[in-house]
């Protein structure tokens, strides 16, 4: 058994590798996906195909990577030798989450003996299918979603497969940004592996198996440790969806937790059947939202391997919204309903264990322009119209960040670069007033955010966002606003505006987007909020006099 000290330093170069193969990705990769917004993440297992570490990226990727690797160890485990290294996408055949998001996995070897795989799943710009730029809202099943990648052998032995690599760049619009990306992908495993197998030749191959094994018995230890100091019971939340990505609907996503002991049971049972629209959710990715709303919710020095989550049973019926059977599409899951499967954990556990709870999230609202400038195709995602975050029990939340289910790991690109790279213009990019929910710590602001398109394009909108409030209050918080989106004609820019659906695909001119983007919900009775915090808001804009009085109970000092 190797000691406690030991162990937590070989978790800290296990976690080091994972940053080491994202910070390769991010300077190699062509995309601005990933050189920009950094939408991969790397993870490394052990033999068994076990999540060792998950230090690089977006906790929706890495918490369901123990599925990727297992399914290629049950296709080709009697056949792995050095060099290879494999790709896959297929959420319901190869432990994918939804079809962008492609995993290249290289296998490990020291002294021919397997210790591990090092993996970078990364969101392609464009895998075919019905629309550009991987979201097609119109789709109804998975075919339409573009390539289906089950667990293939992309290099064998050293030598890459030139069929599989021309039938890849086939199956795209943007073959040049898949080919760079792929070598980058491909480029950032190879350092893992060699960092992974100097670890174990440090500390001895047969130890350093048994260490991999042992770092997830720690954290399966500490992790029942910390579930043991909840009251036992049972606790439940829901969220609805007004819409089924083709028109209105009322559909239930249901939660009920229960602790008993050192144990968890996160049972979505009572949560709606799967629907034609592409916001389903497979285990897989259902796993992983639960793993990551688990991972954020206590203490930030538990570990970041799969043993945390070892206590922890999921129950999620069979052709539910969240455990959804072929042929449902599911590209959006990722996102919707991967928010909402967050959500509901902090809403149960808020109940739990009152003195953590967390405020929602906004939902986001962006979706991707599809091109051409000149000659060149582009596919440019509206990263820049992200919403706010959630308030805390300490602090305010994010007034502009990522999708909720990156946790900060989505990064947003430069306004310079993206003016330079695509044909696009920005007029307007700053936080909203009285975006954010109020609250003794208030909610993320969201963003006003306007920029014109310059050429034809056609536009995939996918904003639960749109409409009603989506960040809600906690411990007596408020609501964050809602958000909203609507296109005007760079030719008529007085004219009758086009206003944006949730879900939809259209194709327009030349045309100015003006877009608010929700916010957060805030913690705690806004009439507690400092004086200080009040007065500093109205000096930046990002709330109102009238909500300053009507909301906070300010008045304005008496002079002296």
């Amino acid at each position: 058994m190797t000691d406690v000290i030991q162990l937590a330093l070989i978790q800290a170069r296990l976690d080091h590798l994972c940053r080491h193969m994202g910070w390769v990705m991010t300077r190699t990769a062509r995309s601005p996906i990933f050189s920009q917004s950094h939408d991969f993440s790397c993870f490394a297992t052990n033999r068994h195909g076990v999540l060792v570490s998950t230090a690089d990226g977006i906790p929706i990727h890495t918490g369901g990577g123990g599925f990727a690797v297992r399914a290629i160890l049950r296709d080709f485990g009697h056949s792995l030798r050095a060099g290879d290294v494999f790709l896959l996408s297929d959420p319901y055949t190869a432990g994918g989450n939804h079809l962008p998001d492609w995993v290249i996995a290289r296998p490990v070897f020291l002294d021919d003996q397997l210790i591990g795989f090092c993996c970078n799943r990364a969101h392609q710009s464009d895998i075919g299918g019905g629309a550009a730029g991987t979201y097609n809202p119109e789709a109804t099943e998975i075919y339409q979603e573009g390539i289906r990648l089950p667990v293939l052998r992309l290099i064998e032995g050293g030598e890459l497969r030139d069929d599989v690599w021309r039938l890849l760049m086939l199956n795209t619009r943007t073959p040049d940004l898949l080919d760079g990306d792929l070598r980058a992908m491909l480029g950032s495993t190879l350092i893992g592996a060699s960092r992974l197998i100097e670890l174990a030749s440090d500390i001895g191959l047969d130890e350093a198996l048994e260490a991999f094994d042992e770092v997830c018995e720690h954290a399966d230890q500490r992790f029942r440790q910390r579930i043991a100091q909840l009251p036992d019971g049972s606790w439940r939340a829901a969220e609805h969806w007004d819409d089924d990505c083709f028109g209105p609907a009322d559909l239930n996503l249901c939660l009920e937790l229960h602790v008993r002991g050192e144990e968890l049971v996160v049972d979505f049972s009572g949560t709606d059947d799967q629907i034609d629209g592409f916001k389903n959710s497979g285990w897989v990715n259902t796993w992983s939202a639960v793993s990551m709303a688990l991972a954020s919710y206590f203490e930030p020095d538990l570990p970041r391997n799969e043993g945390t989550f070892r206590c922890v049973e999921m129950i999620a019926p069979e052709g539910s919204i969240l455990n959804a059977t072929p042929p449902a599409p599911m590209t959006m899951n990722t996102v919707i309903p991967a928010h909402e499967i967050v959500h509901l954990v902090w809403q149960c556990l808020s109940q739990a264990e009152p003195s953590r709870s967390l405020a929602g999230w906004g939902k986001n609202i962006f979706g991707v322009t599809a091109g051409f400038d000149g000659d060149v195709p582009y596919v440019m995602y509206h990263w820049n119209a992200a919403a706010g975050g959630g308030a805390t029990s300490d602090r305010d939340g994010f007034n502009q960040i990522g999708h909720l289910i990156a946790l900060g790991g989505l990064t947003l690109p430069d306004i310079e670069f993206v003016e330079q790279r695509y044909p696009v213009l920005f007029r307007r990019h700053e936080f909203r007033t009285d975006g954010g929910g109020p609250g003794r710590f208030r909610g993320g602001t969201g963003v006003d955010y306007e920029i014109d398109v310059s050429t034809s394009a056609r536009w995939s909108f996918r904003g639960e966002g749109v409409g009603e409030p989506t960040g809600y209050g906690s411990n007596d918080g408020h609501e964050g606003a809602g958000g909203s989106i609507q296109l005007v004609r760079l030719d008529d820019l007085e004219g009758e505006p086009f206003i944006a659906p949730k879900y939809g695909l259209r194709q327009f001119g030349p045309v100015r987007m003006t877009a608010n983007s929700p916010g957060g919900g805030g913690w705690g009775d806004p009439r507690e909020r400092s004086r200080e915090a009040v007065e500093r808001d109205l000096r930046d804009g990002v709330i109102s006099t009238q909500s300053a009085r009507d909301d906070y109970g300010w008045s304005p000092a008496p002079p002296e």
